[in-house]
């Protein structure tokens, strides 16, 4: 990893109407519109599915570096983030952020300890730590 600080930059580029496109070095552009929410046509990535995308993004790269440096052996991860975004003092924001995340892993495996794993790379994720919302982890585990 490199020293902290990191620094990220991401472009946007838009006219008067339409879609906004999002780039960064590296990377390939992104086409983005107001959601449905907001009268926007509802069928492109919006600010409000980028930022949930980000956060369960987030939790499950989160989740694979704490396995991993817990030795905890896993076949797969399954997650989903519902952002509600509300009305606060005036002001709209998100004001809760729920993972609902189901873990698979072998046979035999310490259920209690993977859950563990799984609350502390919701912890850990620096989205989520970023953010203001009440954040929830709904885990599931399923032994094969």
């Amino acid at each position: 990893m490199h020293p902290y600080p990191h620094h990220y930059t991401v472009r946007a580029q838009a006219d008067a109407t339409g879609d906004v496109e999002l780039g960064a070095d590296r990377l390939p552009a992104l086409q983005t519109a107001p959601p449905a929410e907001f009268d926007g046509p509802g069928d492109r990535w919006s600010p409000e599915t980028l930022l949930c995308a980000a956060v369960v993004d987030c939790f499950v790269l989160s989740f694979r570096a704490v396995a991993r440096a817990s030795k905890l052996e896993w076949h797969s991860l399954e997650a989903s983030v519902e952002g509600k975004l509300d009305r606060v003092e005036g002001k709209s924001r998100f004001t809760e952020i729920v993972v609902v995340a189901t873990l698979r892993v072998p046979a035999g495996t310490d259920e209690e300890r993977a859950k563990k794993l799984m609350e502390k790379a919701e912890q850990v994720c620096l989205i989520s730590n970023s953010l203001v919302a009440q954040r929830r982890l709904d885990p599931t585990v399923v032994a094969a």
